[in-house]
């Protein structure tokens, strides 16, 4: 770059475990001019930014999005050309539903030096913490990344839910609380084993994590009933049987 901009890069501070941070991200939070951040990153994580930086909350929470996604590239782009080091600070994976993609777009139209700096996805750890490997050769050889949430503003969805029916893997839901019910109603109607075992982690990784295991026919009454709420990741299929196997043995 020829201009005096800053930099920018798009960390992903992992699932929320303090200790799954990359040493690349930990480095780039203790010395960033600005860290732009959302919700997910979890209180421990966004506690331990330096006192001494400037720190800006963009929301991007189930239901509370401070700043507009328009709003927070605007905003990444105005303190990038002030020429500051920017950290823009993601849950889990920047890539991973994060929305990193669109602002990567952004920054390479504002003429921005960007870096991504990959974070560990709560679709795999937060998993791994309940007792449940996403796959195993006994019970999945295959596994799909789906988002619960999509586009708002889209005229149809992009998921195949007579597809995903037939899926024999496991299913991992990003953001599906809202829309358990409906995303489980698809794919029954699409012949998907009623008793196929569902899983919901709350909270993924943290010390308050909870899980809350049911069938594709029961999860959503459940989830109703224990209160179940964002953040969560829901996966479906038999892998979720090891939970009560090897959930007991998860050392945190």
């Amino acid at each position: 770059m020829t201009n005096n901009y800053g930099k920018v890069y798009l960390v992903g501070s992992g699932p929320g475990d303090p200790e799954l941070l990359t040493m690349k991200a930990r480095r780039l939070i203790d010395t960033a001019d600005v860290v732009i951040y959302d919700q997910l990153p979890g209180k421990a994580i966004l506690d331990s930014i330096p006192q001494n930086t400037e720190k800006i909350d963009a929301g991007k929470f189930a239901g509370d999005h401070r700043l507009s996604q328009w709003e927070t590239n605007e905003l990444i782009i105005k303190k990038a050309k002030e020429g500051k080091m920017v950290v823009r600070l993601k849950g889990g994976d920047p890539y991973m539903f994060g929305r990193g993609g669109e602002e990567a777009e952004v920054l390479v139209e504002a003429g921005v030096e960007f870096e991504v700096v990959p974070g560990i996805t709560s679709a795999i750890a937060a998993p791994a913490y309940a007792g449940i490997p996403v796959t195993h050769r006994d019970h999945a050889s295959m596994v799909t990344f789906i988002t619960g949430h999509e586009d708002p503003t889209k005229d149809e969805t992009a998921l195949d839910w007579e597809t995903l029916a037939r899926f024999d893997g496991t299913i991992v839901i990003f953001m599906g609380v809202k829309m358990l019910g409906r995303n489980t109603e698809k794919l029954l109607k699409f012949g998907k084993d009623p008793n196929t075992p569902v899983a919901l982690i709350e909270r993924g990784t943290r010390p308050d994590q909870r899980v809350t295991i049911g069938t594709l026919e029961t999860i959503a009454d459940i989830a109703k009933e224990q209160g179940v709420k964002a953040p969560a990741i829901t996966l479906i299929g038999d892998v979720v049987k090891l939970h009560e196997i090897l959930g007991a043995q998860t050392v945190q």
